[in-house]
């Protein structure tokens, strides 16, 4: 027997368990729980500078520390628990979809690029877009596949493989510089995928926006249209003049039209409103009986471009898993609540307000990375917010979309990016630095809210 009978022994430390358990079961800061993604930039960024080359800082590498370290910060729960709440915003299916997106692309691509599909679809893009319209031609028909499509990954599926052969035609025919790289060309595809995104009628982040504030797509339509339409006007106009300074102007090879069958076919079936993985399964057999048919390529051929295709998804897909973990965490942490109740407390007046609703969806696609889940999570709130200060719906609706679009198209972490970065083989960051239409669309969409444009809605 001790000097301190075990009984007491027992009871305090049952009290020191008692006292420990209520510190980590208290809220965690609202900073606290939004510094896994300030981790996440910091060790990527500053890696990146410091080495100056963003192609050697894997962006899998730092997603994984700013993973373990929300994890690590996680109170409150025992380690299961936060290895599990980290494993359903992984595993949740919206993450799962994409990640079956990414497989059927990569398939897709690859076998596409095996039966020569992709040089087909450059030639004719060097004969109907040669030299000066090249840059604005590549943008409209963005813009235009992606306001019949509706989706900006669907755009980007279907027209950066193409944009990445321009790049090397125009390599090859002697143009060099910023205005002829990959990054370049492939960012006129992503910026114009933006552009359907936010406005075609089948978005769905078109239909979060209108459903979260009762409003008819026709009326969001055309407030939308007012605001980024001379956005879009203004880029095209950019890429008329940069196109100008193109030195070369390749003319392409032959055209080989049952080559372009694949292309024709995934846009027009996406048009129709097919579901993105059959449109790109169906592409993958179109492509297997051109292939095995014409003779370019073997069964055996055939397999083998579908695993390289797939094994080059294979670090996109890991960063897509571990960034819904992280963001799940953040979000069960409390991180989007604590950006809710911070940017709404001190609203004055209805430019305040709007730009509480943007800064409100800004943030809330940041920490979840997907435009249409940040609508659906800040949709109710921006509604209080609008009928509290008499703000008219058709523009909060404008709103929520507009700057959703615009973080989703600037974050590196992001499905568009992140598509386009594999499929051209580039960095998201190389990405960013040449976009133009994400920019352009959010200086407009700021203006239209201090200036109180457009007036009937405003």
């Amino acid at each position: 027997m001790g000097i301190i009978p075990d009984r007491y022994l027992k009871e305090l430390f049952k009290g020191v368990r008692s006292k420990w358990a209520e510190h980590d079961a208290r809220p965690m800061g609202g900073w606290l729980a939004l510094s896994p993604l300030l981790v996440f930039l910091c060790v990527y960024l500053v890696s990146s500078v410091l080495a100056n080359d963003f192609y050697k800082i894997p962006i899998s590498a730092s997603f994984l520390i700013a993973s373990i370290y929300a994890i690590a910060i996680c109170r409150g729960k025992t380690l299961e628990q936060r290895i599990a709440v980290f494993s359903d915003g992984a595993g949740n299916k919206n993450v799962l979809l994409m990640i079956w997106i990414f497989v059927l692309a990569g398939a897709f691509a690859a076998t596409a690029k095996e039966i020569g599909a992709i040089d087909a679809t450059v030639n004719l893009a060097l004969r109907i877009l040669p030299g000066k319209l090249l840059y604005a031609g590549l943008f409209l028909a963005s813009c235009f596949i992606s306001m019949s499509i509706g989706t900006s990954v669907g755009t980007i599926v279907a027209l950066v493989p193409v944009a990445a052969g321009i790049a090397e035609e125009l390599a090859a025919g002697g143009s060099t510089g910023v205005f002829s790289s990959p990054a370049f060309i492939t960012a006129i595809i992503v910026g114009g995928s933006f552009f359907g995104d936010n406005l075609s009628f089948i978005s769905d982040t078109t239909i979060a926006a209108t459903r979260t504030q009762d409003v008819s797509m026709a009326d969001k339509f055309n407030v939308n249209l007012r605001i980024v339409g001379p956005a879009a006007i203004v880029v095209t106009v950019i890429y008329i003049f940069l196109g100008s300074s193109v030195a070369v102007s390749p003319e392409g090879g032959p055209i080989e039209w049952i080559k372009l069958i694949p292309y024709i076919l995934v846009i027009a079936l996406a048009i129709s409103g097919m579901n993105v993985t059959a449109v790109l399964t169906i592409g993958l057999a179109v492509n297997a009986g051109i292939g095995l048919i014409g003779g370019s390529m073997d069964w055996t051929g055939f397999l083998q471009s579908i695993g390289s295709g797939i094994s080059g998804m294979g670090d996109l897909i890991i960063v897509t898993m571990l960034a819904g973990g992280m963001l799940e965490v953040i979000r069960e942490n409390g991180g989007i609540d604590f950006i809710v109740k911070g940017l709404t407390k001190g609203i004055k007046g209805r430019r305040g307000a709007e730009l509480s609703i943007a800064a409100l969806v800004s943030m809330a696609n940041l920490c979840t990375a997907n435009n249409t889940i940040a609508i659906i999570t800040t949709g109710r709130i921006a509604k209080d917010i609008t009928k509290r200060f008499g703000l008219d719906p058709r523009k909060t609706a404008s709103i929520l979309d507009t700057f959703s679009c615009l973080i989703q198209g600037l974050i590196p972490y992001g499905a568009q990016l992140l598509m386009a970065a594999g499929l051209a083989g580039i960095s998201t960051i190389t990405i960013i630095s040449h976009l133009y239409y994400p920019f352009v669309m959010g200086a407009f969409a700021l203006l239209a809210i201090f200036f109180r444009l457009p007036r009937k809605y405003s």
